[in-house]
């Protein structure tokens, strides 16, 4: 029987919960199995270490820390900019997503907060600090 290693293209199914059971993604319901190359760096650690031995049709359940996720919450990841930076007719609203460019680069962030002339974005992942459970189910392993 063959079994995952890395370097190996494998295909899977998914679904993520938080302790809560509450469900945060789900492959089977959009109907697309997670392609990926074991060990390349494409995936989140834990999950991509969970697959590696895994065998085709096995199916597997696994709980991974913040620190096998996506990382630890930053407080130096949430930062206050002027309202004025956000085109005139720009709608905030705390808890939407927001895009943009620096000198540095893209970025994604979240509306946190707000106040008179200032917004305090998230930089972080949505997930960072958060435990996550993974159903995980190899359909493939492909090369």
């Amino acid at each position: 029987m063959k079994t995952v290693e890395n370097g190996q293209k494998v295909k899977v199914h998914y679904r993520g919960t938080f302790s809560d059971g509450e469900e945060f993604d789900n492959s089977y319901i959009r109907g697309q199995a997670l392609e990926f190359k074991v060990g390349a760096g494409e995936m989140i650690h834990g999950f991509d270490s969970a697959v590696s031995g895994m065998t085709e049709g096995e199916k597997k359940t696994i709980t991974l820390t913040p620190e096998m996720a996506y990382g630890d919450h930053r407080a130096d990841a949430v930062q206050k900019v002027q309202k004025g930076a956000f085109p005139a007719d720009f709608e905030f609203e705390v808890g939407e997503m927001v895009q943009g460019n620096t000198p540095n680069g893209p970025f994604v962030a979240k509306i946190a907060a707000l106040e008179e002339d200032e917004v305090t974005l998230d930089l972080n992942h949505p997930l960072a600090g958060k435990e996550l459970n993974f159903e995980i189910e190899l359909l493939e392993i492909q090369s």
